[in-house]
């Protein structure tokens, strides 16, 4: 099977005394290609450094809504020239997160449109962050979807009718290890079965959200688990494993606008 983390951060500093290590994990798992996702300036500048002689890498570059408030023009200007680098494949992570409100919801609506009309500008497809906006970011996205050439929705943890509305406007959605935690991730369990196998990718979200069972016995989570998160989707599903992960690949490839072979 070749996978694909579409969603990980391999700039944290708890990759950084064994990164060599994690490559290897992730080739011996398949998981032929990742993409490393920034969330500030000093993170995307990494995540691009990171990609350097890494053909299975791509980065993206953008400021989480936690960061929105410290968001300068500056830093914009900085990421869009970052953004020429032929290793970005998309702009984000960027959103709302109205649940540690480590900015002001003026802020990051301000830094969200923002960065939508540059992502639009560049022609990149945009990772988006949700979290608890209580459909602001629907609302948003509403008004700038013909902005948008194409986008993932990281880490879903919406309902039903949020989801319908995601894949009315064109997105993909992105499931993480949530998927395999038997209490947090049941919900998740009954919704990612309705989802259209071409609309799916799978993610780390690495360091966080390591997945059962390597959950049991790491606190960090790490490129080479999302396999552990296709076999639970392939599981619920009741789908062949690599036909699933076929697909998967497909979809993320064509996501990024990367050569899927």
């Amino acid at each position: 099977m070749k996978l694909f983390d579409s969603h990980c951060h391999l700039d944290d500093t708890v990759f950084e005394k064994d990164i060599t290590q994690v490559y290897h994990r992730m080739d011996e798992a398949g998981v032929l290609k990742a993409m490393t996702v920034g969330t500030d300036c000093k993170s995307s500048q990494k995540a691009v450094a990171l990609t350097e002689n890494r053909k299975h890498l791509y980065a993206a570059v953008g400021i989480h809504p936690h960061n929105a408030e410290s968001s300068t023009t500056s830093d914009l200007d900085i990421l869009r020239n970052l953004a020429a680098n032929q290793a970005v494949k998309a702009w984000g992570e960027i959103g709302l997160d109205f649940n540690r409100m480590y900015s002001p919801v003026k802020d990051q609506e301000i830094c969200l449109h923002k960065q939508i009309e540059i992502a639009e500008a560049l022609k990149l497809p945009i990772i988006f962050h949700e979290r608890d906006s209580g459909g602001r970011l629907l609302e948003i996205l509403e008004t700038q979807k013909n902005k948008i050439v194409g986008g993932v929705i990281h880490c879903f943890s919406g309902n039903q009718q949020e989801l319908q509305c995601y894949l009315e406007m064109g997105f993909y959605i992105g499931i993480t290890g949530i998927l395999t935690i038997k209490g947090r991730g049941a919900f998740l369990r009954e919704l990612a079965v309705s989802i259209p196998a071409e609309r799916l990718v799978i993610e780390t979200d690495a360091p966080y959200l390591t997945p059962a069972p390597q959950k049991n016995k790491t606190r960090r989570n790490e490129p080479a688990f999302v396999r552990s998160v296709l076999l639970k989707l392939a599981l619920i599903r009741n789908e062949d494993s690599e036909v699933l992960a076929d697909c998967l690949w497909k979809n993320t490839c064509r996501l990024f606008k990367l050569n899927a072979v």
